[in-house]
């Protein structure tokens, strides 16, 4: 039994929103996976009469087809859609039966232009929390328009495919056989690379706003919230809505919430600043701040935001080591997500730099995936928990040196190995492995400001108690600000902070 009482009970609810007939076209073996896709097919059928199912063969076998009677909508799952999948086979079922999609008006009329024959193939774990983003869009975009067709690959239950094609990192996008992208991907994103964007023209009618959020993360989403409900004019402008938590597999320390995950809360937090009079600006970022009457916020695609308050939010990215072969093998070996790519990585050597919380929660995730996990800390002892080091330490599969300097990831097409250096003996070494994991902290996304603001020697943006900058108006928090301790829950509230001191400013001036 596939899906378990709790789990059936909140499908049913959703399979009433049903508008209309559902086919599901089955391609099954005798395989292992292949019972279970015709298992879980079969429990779905039984909980609608709308839901009908016909055997067939499809390109892969296990595999099926979502599509309307007489219609084929061309999306298609290659495996078993459970795991952070399901919720992408409840939307295609869903969106296929008529419900329309919870997308702007002026994105589905971007996917419906969209002219030729588009067939996108996505190769997805399970486990991989970004994945589903990627899926749901190019489901979405299939929907819309009919020269669209999109199959997930579930990469475990296509293993020969994977590495023939020399997949190395979740989610994995082909364009009509040719590569296409990797990593998470908004609609909007995939869009913009096939050529549909909004030019600078877009933005030019705008009129100044009270309070102009640069960044979409938590802080971002707060500061714009608490702005609108003063009743003013508010813009966000953000390259990718919900920030880092995106990247964020499982968060326990969001008080009140006792479990959820990054890109859930981030769904959220959109949701919630969609409810009130924002002018919300995605897939754009700035290029330049600069004061003069008004505060300008330069956009890379040229246009120019004006506004009479600016709070800047646009978070942090994962650090990079900055050594040889680390851009070269970017998704070849090198891998920032333990939680999207370290399935790929089954049964191999994997190397994890960095000995911090996230480091070594990656080391013991991977642990129980891989066959052996090397740790490198540059510092001379482990910084991660207590509670987490002893985890560590228990495992038989892990080898941690500390006080070692990273020189160089090793390979020819892939990685192979990884070369570092005992910082006391200066002796060097190289562990053969087919892995990296980067995990050494954060740097602020605030390299776009030069010197209009203050900023620290870390790149942070230097703050007072209000979350005021040195430009008087411009105001900043989370992550890229000096705020301490880099926390989702500190970031909101420091997000509630400059937006208030932002009214505070406007009424005062």
């Amino acid at each position: 039994m596939l899906l378990d009482d709790t789990i059936k009970a909140q499908l049913a609810q959703y399979l009433e929103l049903l508008e209309g007939e559902v086919l599901l076209k089955v391609s099954a073996g005798t395989d292992q996976v292949s019972q279970e896709m015709l298992q879980l097919v079969d429990q779905i059928a039984t909980m609608s009469t709308l839901i009908k199912v016909e055997k067939t063969e499809l390109e892969r076998t296990p595999s099926f087809s979502v599509n309307r009677v007489n219609e084929d909508t061309g999306i298609t799952f290659a495996g078993v859609p459970l795991g952070h999948e399901f919720t992408s086979l409840v939307l295609a079922l869903l969106q296929v039966s008529g419900r329309a999609p919870k997308v702007d008006e002026s994105v589905i009329e971007q996917v419906k232009n969209l002219d030729g024959t588009y067939h996108f193939e996505t190769y997805v774990s399970l486990s991989c929390q970004n994945c589903p983003d990627v899926v749901q869009a190019l489901n979405t975009m299939s929907v819309l328009n009919a020269g669209i067709t999109h199959t997930m690959i579930d990469g475990a239950a296509f293993k020969e495919e994977v590495e023939s094609k020399d997949i190395m990192a979740v989610p994995t996008v082909f364009l009509n056989g040719e590569p296409f992208g990797s990593g998470r991907m908004a609609l909007e994103e995939i869009l913009a690379k096939l050529g549909s964007t909004q030019d600078a023209s877009a933005f030019a009618d705008k009129d100044p706003y009270d309070v102009l959020v640069v960044g979409g993360g938590p802080a971002g989403a707060s500061a714009a919230i608490y702005a609108a409900r003063k009743g003013i004019r508010t813009g966000i402008v953000a390259d990718r809505f919900g920030g880092q938590i995106l990247d964020t597999a499982s968060i326990e320390n969001f008080i009140s919430v006792k479990h959820t995950e990054g890109p859930r809360l981030a769904a959220s937090l959109e949701e919630h600043v969609k409810e009130y009079n924002i002018d919300v600006m995605k897939l754009q970022r700035a290029k330049r701040l600069e004061k003069n009457d008004l505060i300008e916020i330069e956009l890379e695609n040229g246009a120019v935001l004006k506004s009479k308050t600016v709070i800047l939010s646009t978070g942090a990215r994962w650090r990079n080591v900055g050594v040889p072969g680390e851009m070269e093998f970017k998704n070849k070996g090198v891998a920032y997500c333990p939680h999207c790519d370290g399935p790929l990585f089954e049964g191999k050597r994997v190397a994890v730099i960095g000995g911090g919380n996230s480091g070594i929660e990656a080391a013991i995730d991977l642990a129980g995936i891989v066959e052996h996990v090397t740790v490198l800390e540059f510092m001379s002892e482990l910084k991660a928990d207590a509670v987490l080091q002893k985890r560590l330490h228990s495992l038989p599969n892990v080898t941690v040196f500390t006080n070692v300097q990273t020189k160089e990831i090793t390979g020819t097409d892939r990685v192979n190995g990884i070369t570092f250096v005992d910082r006391e003996s200066g002796e060097e070494k190289h562990v053969e492995l087919a892995g990296v994991f980067v995990q050494i902290g954060l740097v602020p996304n605030t390299d776009w400001l030069g010197d209009t603001v203050e900023r620290n020697k870390f790149g942070e943006i230097v703050i007072d108690a209000r979350g005021a900058t040195s430009v008087p108006g411009v105001f900043a928090a989370g992550d890229c600000s000096t705020t301490p301790y880099k926390q989702i829950i500190i970031s909101m509230g420091s997000g509630a902070t400059a937006s208030l001191s932002a009214f505070d400013y406007l009424v005062r001036n």
